[in-house]
């Protein structure tokens, strides 16, 4: 039998090679291989198969009951299906796929060897129509993963332009809320942040400020993204600490974030991550150096506090000095002048730093104005008592000893709030001590204090301090003491003032061996010539 095709057949073979050329879309031209092939065989059931991960997967069928796309098919058990023809697209070992249909209705089709010759130049046509059609998807499907990463790109490169142009951390925090929930179209967002030292942050859409804690929860230390039932949480973290989180809720189309989803986003959050450590450093370093200034500003106040010179005392020879332990401290040194007799005081403020200066500032100024009303230092300790409590904190107070000294007759009188007791090393060697008198200065309210008496002979030494001078330590905390206060004091007694009033600093510095000054210091002295 001649089985060349004939004219219908040839013409019917072309019509088909058109079609199939014509477009690239795997789908249109399954389904006209599909529509063809059970037509002209006159199949009410078919189905096409194309090679995927090494076997075969259901592109479309017809009339085949619970099969549909996706499902893997097994040519060798295509009978099962009631598929009675089974063919390959393609030759030799490893077709593109397979093209099954059930028995044909035709009843020539058994014999007919040149509808036989139609179908199978019919299925070398489809086979490199359909490895065409799939190499134009795999471009495709290339080019937008490669569109995808150029945008992912762009939006980081963005956001990085965007945070590194600003140096506040709630403008970080606002860019990379609009790149994220822009990107994904998502209208329940959430940023927060607790840094310690720093603002919190907390820009909220669509959700409650309650399910913050739920969020730090559900995230923990968690260095990768969490997903929960509604929200996928980000970390911001800086080094090994979380400092904050960003949460996304669904998005509006509904689809799911694919894992390159989270790794992009992941890349963005640490991005911003990067840029809100950078405010906050920037923050830190303006809040040192505007701390820097004022303290500056406040030592060099506090500095004009202390007398510019001490005055001349007939027939006494007077030295003061004190060294702070930081910018500002809370010792006070005073030496006031009133009808004939002169105060001398010694006071240290409870703590160290600004808060001691300024009540180091309170006393002093509190004692300049009380001093020359009232002739009793007893009701001179009460007042300035009362005031200083009536004016700070119930846990801020002051120790201080005020002596008034009678430069005409050596004649001395002194009050001790609870300071370190004063020292009178007397020409012959022996010493006695100026013990306290009374509770601290602004302890308590209405404290009585009482004062006593002595008298410096010529010769005779008086010695005020602050406790940082016997409470100075070497490393290994040894302190300074009162021992020895009073040997380098008799050590140096035949000396001017001045002399021994470095002797003592002197003293100090060689005792502690470099170890760190922890307190302020302060020491006066007074010699009767």
């Amino acid at each position: 039998m001649d089985t060349r095709l004939d004219a219908s057949r040839l013409e019917s073979l072309l019509e088909s090679a058109k079609l199939l050329s014509s477009s690239l879309e795997l789908e249109d031209q399954l389904r006209h291989l599909m529509r063809t092939v059970m037509g002209r065989l006159l199949a009410t059931r078919g189905l096409i198969a194309l090679a995927e991960g090494g076997g075969f997967k259901i592109a479309i069928a017809r009339g085949l009951s619970g099969v549909k796309a996706g499902d893997e098919f097994d040519p060798s058990k295509a009978a099962q299906l009631n598929l009675a023809l089974v063919r390959p697209l393609g030759e030799g070992e490893t077709p593109v796929g397979y093209i099954a249909a059930g028995q044909p209705m035709r009843p020539d089709w058994a014999t007919d060897d040149a509808e036989k010759e139609f179908l199978e130049a019919l299925l070398s046509l489809a086979e490199v129509s359909i490895a065409n059609a799939r190499a134009h998807g795999e471009v495709i499907s290339t080019n937008r993963a490669l569109d995808q990463k150029v945008q992912e790109l762009r939006a980081l490169i963005d956001l990085v332009r965007g945070v590194s142009a600003t140096i506040d951390a709630e403008e970080v925090a606002q860019l990379l809320m609009l790149t994220i929930s822009g990107r994904w179209v998502v209208r329940r967002h959430g940023l927060v942040t607790w840094k310690a030292g720093q603002p919190e942050i907390e820009r909220l859409k669509g959700v409650e400020a309650a399910r913050v804690q739920e969020w730090k929860e559900a995230l923990g230390e968690s260095a990768a993204p969490v997903r929960t039932s509604e929200f996928v949480l980000f970390p911001i973290r800086s080094g090994e600490q979380t400092n904050g989180l960003v949460a996304l809720g669904e998005r509006l189309t509904k689809l799911p974030y694919t894992d390159g989803d989270l790794e992009f986003c992941s890349g963005l959050v640490a991005q911003a991550s990067v840029a809100l450590d950078n405010a906050w450093h920037f923050r830190d370093t303006l809040y040192r150096q505007q701390l820097e200034k004022e303290l500056t500003l406040a030592a060099s106040i506090q500095q004009d506090l202390f007398p510019k010179s001490l005055p001349k005392i007939a027939g006494a020879d007077l030295a003061a000095r004190n060294r702070q332990a930081r910018q500002v401290g809370g010792d006070y040194y005073d030496v006031i002048g009133s009808d004939g007799a002169q105060f001398l005081c010694v006071a240290d403020v409870a703590g160290k730093g600004i808060y001691a200066s300024l009540l180091m500032a309170n006393l002093q100024a509190t004692l300049r104005a009380l001093i020359y009303s009232y002739t009793s230092l007893p009701e001179l300790a009460a007042r300035t008592n009362d005031l200083l409590w009536a004016s700070t904190p119930g846990n801020k107070y002051a120790t201080a000893i005020v002596v008034r000294y009678d430069a005409a007759t050596g004649a001395c009188e002194y009050v001790n709030g609870g300071h370190s007791d004063g020292i009178v090393l007397r020409a012959g060697g022996e010493v006695e001590m100026l013990g306290t008198t009374g509770l601290p200065v602004g302890l308590f309210p209405k404290r009585e204090y009482e004062s006593k008496r002595f008298e410096l002979g010529h010769g005779d030494v008086l010695m005020l301090y602050s406790d940082g001078v016997t409470d100075a330590c070497t490393v290994e905390e040894e302190e300074f003491g009162v021992e020895r206060t009073v040997e380098v004091l008799r050590a140096h007694a035949g000396k001017p003032a001045k002399e021994i009033e470095e002797k003592v600093f002197e003293s100090i510095d060689e005792f502690v061996a470099g170890a760190p000054q922890f307190d302020d210091i302060t020491v006066m002295v007074l010699k009767r010539e």
